[in-house]
């Protein structure tokens, strides 16, 4: 029985996946530069047999193809890189590049693949089909890698008809995974605006044009698109993060720079709600005596997850774990550029369970103190091979 089979490579295959993750994490590298992962990748894929090319420059694409007779192609997807957080952790596989973090777990994602691409090419007698893994660089920044390799063909020569992904969630507990069904998370564009008065002594306000104040009301009225113009049934996210005026107590600056992100589930209200921010915003500017500059960075899109290819993969999950491992998920208004794959083909996006209250792993991604649990190996590795093999024998 091919479950079996692959819950035994899966165990044989742990430690060695652990030391992968632990490697990866030691020596983690930021967006477009994941260089020396790139290598570790490819070593590990030419020692096992498994033919690759490389795409968008540090990503790597290998084949396995089923001895069995079958045209169906499925790709497997694993991110790489890491972020710019200085780790705070005593752990032996600690970061060694000062200021650069796996704080979003493509450590686990990578290490993950291979073990599932070590377990799939031992596996070939047992399936028809293609599978393609996809190694992909510089999730975290835009435009994205996922978006850079479908440009350079990574969906095509051989094109899969479905693609699976994973990713750590610190939230839901080691040993489950969680799935959702339709639109799971949300598009993110980032905002740059620039507010330009006239600057000047702050005890001579008349003879100024202040952009801190008009920077204050574009910042408060620009609350207005998420709630008043905005479906209510839709969920909109606008958060300014950073604020610089570069004045001080008693000098009023020149110009106010302001960024931000806007996050929605809707591509028409995407568009919409970026023409209202910037008719406000620059409106505004002007109506009290200064100008406005309201740049968007259109980001990802919005992750949908296809009904069937999701159905099927929780219906082969709950198999492969037992139903009571597999959990609903909430939508998520966090971006994940994965989404780029599921507007062209048909994607399923799950959730790996890593946290573990006794392990101190519930911290969130994108923190300084995040690990997990790393008996969620186990699961990463196993599950992901089992559901490529059920899905292209379906």
């Amino acid at each position: 029985m091919i479950k079996n089979k692959i819950k035994d490579l899966a165990e044989n295959i742990f430690n060695d996946v652990v030391g992968y993750r632990r490697h990866i994490h030691a020596n983690p590298e930021l967006s477009y530069k994941e260089f020396e992962t790139s290598l570790f990748i490819k070593d590990k894929l030419t020692k096992w047999g498994i033919e690759f090319t490389s795409c968008a420059n540090t990503g790597v694409v290998g084949l396995i193809k089923g001895n069995l007779p079958s045209d169906k192609i499925i790709a497997l997807r694993g991110d790489m890189d890491a972020l710019p957080i200085h780790e705070d952790s005593d752990k032996p596989y600690r970061s060694k590049n000062h200021g650069v973090m796996h704080a979003c777990g493509h450590d686990v994602h990578t290490s993950s693949l291979l073990g599932t691409a070590f377990i799939l090419n031992q596996l070939k007698d047992e399936f028809g089909g293609t599978i393609k893994l996809i190694f992909q660089p510089a999730e975290e920044l835009l435009p994205g890698g996922a978006s850079i390799m479908i440009k350079e063909g990574v969906l095509e020569n051989p094109k899969p008809q479905y693609i699976v992904g994973q990713h750590v969630m610190p939230l839901i507990e080691s040993g489950k995974v969680g799935f959702r069904s339709g639109i799971y998370m949300a598009s993110t564009d980032e905002l740059y605006v620039t507010v330009t008065g006239k600057g000047g002594h702050g005890a001579q306000p008349h003879q100024n044009i202040d952009p801190v104040l008009i920077a204050s009301h574009i910042i408060v009225a620009l609350q207005q698109i998420v709630s008043r113009n905005a479906d209510p049934r839709l969920p909109s996210v606008l958060s300014f993060g950073k604020v610089t005026a570069n004045g001080a107590t008693n000098i009023i600056p020149n110009e106010v720079k302001i960024e931000g992100t806007f996050r929605t589930l809707d591509e028409d209200w995407r568009t919409e709600a970026h023409k209202r921010m910037k008719k406000m915003a620059e409106g505004m500017a002007e109506s009290m005596g200064g100008s406005c500059d309201f740049d968007i960075h259109r980001g990802y899109p919005f992750l949908i997850n296809e009904e069937k290819l999701t159905a099927n993969a929780r219906a082969f999950a709950e198999d492969f774990l037992g139903k009571e491992n597999v959990v609903d998920l909430d939508i998520w208004m966090a971006a994940e550029d994965f989404s780029f794959y599921s507007q062209v083909t048909d994607a399923c996006f799950y959730r790996l369970g890593t946290g573990n209250k006794a392990k101190d792993t519930e911290y969130s991604v994108h923190t300084p103190k995040f690990d997990i649990d790393e008996d969620a190996l186990k699961i990463s590795t196993g599950l992901m091979a089992y559901i490529a093999v059920k899905q292209l024998g379906n």
